[in-house]
């Protein structure tokens, strides 16, 4: 008896580590970020120094903030694949020269959030490829002169 109780025991653990719906999303995730995921720079743009703040980032405004003296911007969005518990979206960080609205670079990353037993701590997540925020995609893309 104790045998097939153990069995049953472990049988779960194997089934709640390998086939769980949270598990089958990270997979997801990944095969997703492997197609389009991670930052790609079309134009590099070189600046002065003092364009850049103590932590060497350029500040830009969203598309919807942008004023006369601006010359980048960025938009973003949010795609939710999946609502509920567990979630699973794609975020995309765009940014532009304002004079000639050219394209300079993006950013896509991938995320899951939830799928957990229900309790008092946080849910998981797991999200790919690392360093896409809009932050880093301005690293890459303004360059200290």
């Amino acid at each position: 008896m104790k045998r097939i109780i153990l069995f049953l025991f472990a049988s779960l653990i194997v089934y709640a580590t390998f086939f769980t719906e949270k598990d089958r999303l990270d997979r997801e995730v990944k095969r997703l970020c492997a197609i389009d995921g991670g930052i790609k720079v079309y134009e590099s743009v070189k600046l002065p120094a003092e364009r850049f703040d103590q932590y060497g980032q350029i500040s830009i405004p969203y598309k919807k903030n942008v004023k006369a003296r601006d010359e980048y911007y960025y938009e973003s969005s949010t795609v939710y694949l999946i609502r509920g518990n567990p979630e699973m979206w794609r975020s995309h960080y765009r940014v532009y020269r304002v004079y000639d609205s050219k394209f300079l670079g993006e950013s896509v990353g991938y995320a899951r959030v939830g799928g957990d037993i229900p309790g008092p701590w946080h849910s998981s997540s797991y999200s790919c490829p690392d360093k896409v925020d809009i932050t880093d995609l301005k690293k890459q893309i303004f360059v200290e002169n």
